[in-house]
This record gives structure tokens, sequence and C-alpha cells, in this order.
């Protein structure tokens, strides 16, 4: 008689520290045994395969809201399919704010659209107008409905914020137990050379690169830290593109304090020379930060192995290349300024780290696993429910084949974006079977799970993303609504 709905069998089990030869028991949606010789109902082979958790994608943009209405390409349906695919089983998006509006309606047609998922997913709230109401009375519920992040942009017409209200948002999460979230770019920087860069008809695709140099963004990353050190609020810094940023992190840390860094794939194998490339071309490279050049990527590694930067996410945020409302929204001759940001990276973020990480031996397949699952799940509370392979964890694994080679194309991506910036890109290490809360969803690249069986993750209060107690003079000036 079987004791197991599901056993994943002969497999190397990877944990954030271990890896070791081992079946998985399955019972539900839940993780039931660790062991040798277990019996299931049903069988999978993982024999010559590492079983790891469910990618946790802390950073992706799908069907977000636009102001002038509708939404992203990207589906929550056709999102979920390039998730699955790619070896990712949870995912973390955002629902906006739009200057002069609040934030409470647009999060309830954002879960509405979220129903239809076939992954689990949580929120990030993104403020752009930190209006006393909003502030006060709007983001204590949206944390109590278990959105327990805040997305702050520190550049970005129209949803950059200045200190003032970047402070009362600090000011806000703290007092109702959240995460603030960071794009650190300096505004005004961006903006003057901008100018000037069109002033002198300098156009193309490539001066977007030219337009945000690092230290715009190293320099709003150490202003960042600063106001969040003075408020005494958790922060994590996202799309950490070059050392330099790192290295406000690793300071940090040194004091002492709660912040985290990120960073994504396109940030090793992507690089400002891709922008300059003949024609329009060059746009299919474009997300901020911008990426930056061989120096940088090294650089990163090194954060990477140096424990700096803990998490590494995709950034999703496709804009098709071909179509009329994507790259191309006002036309092949836009200037750079002009041109919408961001790069498709759901179902490729896993097979990129694994083959330039693990593949390349710059790290170890634990490793991957802690920055690619459990760190995000830690981060963002969602652990030891998701990010690791215990009993009572939710049973989502991956099956990978760490020594198969694949030629990435957009095809595999299984994305609604018509291109990939990865086009022909040949990584080494794949994922064969994607299995979400003890159920196949995706086997041999096909996916077959359902719309609408992907759950909502609320958050609860949890002490990672606690605020230290150390506060200039001991006085919490978040403590006045002003």
């Amino acid at each position: 008689m079987a004791d197991y709905d599901l056993v994943v069998a002969g497999g190397t089990v990877v944990t954030p520290a271990d890896m070791f030869q081992a079946d998985v028991g399955v019972v539900g949606e839940k993780i039931a045994a660790i062991g040798l010789g277990l019996r299931g109902e049903r069988t999978l082979d993982a024999h010559g395969l590492l079983v790891m958790p469910g990618g946790v994608d802390s950073h992706c943009h799908i069907e977000q809201l636009q102001a002038g209405g509708g939404a992203d390409e990207e589906s929550f349906i056709s999102g979920s399919t390039s998730a699955l695919a790619g070896g990712t089983t949870s995912v973390i998006t955002f629902s906006t704010q739009f200057k002069g509006h609040d934030i409470l309606q647009p999060l309830a047609e954002y879960r509405r659209r979220a129903a239809k998922a076939m992954v689990d997913y949580s929120f990030h709230q993104i403020i752009t107008d930190p209006t006393d109401d909003v502030i006060f009375n709007q983001v204590p519920q949206v944390v109590a409905s278990g959105v327990r992040s805040l997305k702050v942009f520190l550049t970005y017409d129209p949803l950059h914020l200045d200190d003032r209200q970047f402070i009362r948002v600090l000011a806000a999460a703290r007092r109702a137990g959240a995460l603030v979230t960071v794009h650190c770019e300096n505004y005004e920087a961006i903006r003057w050379r901008s100018a000037a860069l069109l002033a002198d008809r300098r156009t193309a695709p490539k001066y977007h690169a030219w337009s945000r140099p690092s230290m715009v963004e190293r320099e709003a990353a150490h202003r960042a830290i600063a106001l969040a050190e003075m408020v005494d609020q958790p922060i994590q810094i996202f799309h950490v593109s070059c050392p330099e940023v790192a290295e406000e992190i690793a300071r940090a840390k040194a004091r002492g304090l709660k912040v985290w860094g990120e960073t994504c794939p396109q940030y090793f194998v992507l690089s400002e020379n891709d922008m300059d490339r003949p024609g329009f071309e060059g746009a299919k490279f474009m997300c901020s930060p911008a990426p930056r050049d061989a120096a940088a990527h090294e650089g990163l590694w090194r954060m990477i192995r140096d424990n700096v930067l803990d998490v590494v996410s995709s950034d999703h945020s496709g804009w098709s290349y071909e179509t009329p409302v994507g790259k191309r929204v006002h036309g092949t001759a836009a200037a750079f300024n002009e041109i919408p940001n961001g790069v498709p990276g759901l179902g490729s973020r896993l097979p990129i780290l694994f083959s330039e990480g693990v593949s390349k031996a710059r790290f170890n397949a634990c490793d991957f696993v802690r920055l690619t699952a459990t760190n995000p799940a830690r981060l963002f509370g969602l652990y030891p429910r998701k990010g690791t392979i215990a009993p009572g964890s939710d049973a989502d694994l991956v099956l990978w084949n760490p020594d198969q080679s694949v030629k990435i194309t957009n095809r595999l991506m299984q994305h609604v974006i018509d291109y990939t910036p990865y086009e022909g890109l040949d990584v080494v290490g794949w994922p064969t079977c994607t299995i979400r809360r003890g159920e196949v969803v995706m086997q041999d690249g096909i996916v077959q799970a359902e719309a609408g069986s992907g759950r909502f993750l609320p958050r609860a209060p949890y002490d990672q993303i606690k605020p230290t107690g150390n506060l200039p003079f001991g006085f919490d000036a978040s403590a006045f609504l002003v």
C-alpha cells in the first residue's frame, strides 16, 4: 500500500544547505517526507536529476494596470505559463497607483485579474502619490490584507517620489510592518543628462545607457539607505546593475542595517553594447538601470559570492518589439527617452543563472537555490511555506537536468512577448518537470496547469523585516502622523 500520493524518486535533493540523494514524498499539497525507498500512488523518476524548490520570482510585472486603461501585454495566463515552463512556481507582482488616485481600487481590480493565475502569487503595492489618505488610511488596510511590501521609484515620470515623499512611505511601512522596495536612480540627474544628449541629437537606443551611468544609481542607493536608516525601516534595493551600488549595500550591512540587494540575469549576460545595434534593434535590450559592461558583470559575481546580493529575480517587464503598443509605441525613430523600458525574463531567469553560475563553477547548486527560491521566500515572508524542501512545506519542486544543453529561443520562453533578449544564448541546465503544490504542472516543456489554479499568498507579520530599534537620538518620528 502506498504511503504517499506522489513520490519523486532517486534524484539529488538540493536545499539551501546541502545536496543528497533521496526520495521526496508528497501528500496532498505538502511535502510529507524525505527519505529512501518511499512508496507512492504515483512515482516520478528523478534519477540523474536535481530536485530543487520551485523558483520564487519576487520581482516581475505581469498584467500590470496602465494609467490610460488596460494592462501590460503579459497576462496572468501567459506569464504563469512562462514561469512554470522555466521552473518558477511563485511570483510577486505589482499593483500600481496612479497619481491623483487611491491604491484600493486598482488593487481590487488587480486581484480580480490575478485570479486567473496558474502560479501562486503575491503583490507589492506601488506608491506614487503618498497623500495623507493613502499613507495614514489606505496603506494600513493594504498591508493588513496580506500585501506586506511597498514599492517606490526614485526616478521615472510620473512615478518618482521626492525625498520627503519617500520618507513618508518609509514611515508608513514602519508603522504597518511592511518592507519597502526601491528603484534607485537619481531623477534630476537623468533628466539633466537626457536633455543634453537630446540637444546634441544623440537619440538612438544606445544613449539610454549614457543617460543613466552607474553613479546615478549609486547616489540614489546611498540616499535611499541613509533615509531608511534615519527612519529605521528595512528596505530592499531592486535590480542592482553594478558593484558600486552593491558596495553601498555592503557598507550598510556592515553597520547592522536591514538592507538587502537584488540583481537580475540581464546584468550578467547583457551589456551596454547590446543597445548599440543597427537601427531600432537596440530597443530590445533597454531596461533600467541599464546593463553595464564586462567589468560590472564580474563585480556582481563577486558580490553574489560575498553574500552582499541576496536575491536574483527576473524583473520581467516585457514589451513586444514588432507591435505598435510595445517598444514601437512612439515609432522606430523615437528618441531613447520615449522607448518603453524593460525586458522579458520569467522563463529564462533560472536557466541563465544556473548556466552562468553553477555550470560555469561560479557557485554551487545550494547557492542557486538560496538566490532563486529560499532568500526571496525568506525576505518576503513566504518561508518555509515556499523556497525550501522540507516536511510541511508546499510541494513546489522543479526537476532539473544539470547537463542538458539548450539554445534559448523565444518559442521556448512561452510568454506573450514576441522576442527574448537572450535569443541564441547557449545554456547548460534545464527544467524537465515543475510541480506546484503536489501537482505536475509542466512536463518536458508542456505546461498543463488550469487557469485559476494559482493561489494568492497573503503575508503575515514576520521577524526578518522588523526594525532594528536603532533611531537617531532614540526619537521615533514615524510615530507622528506628519
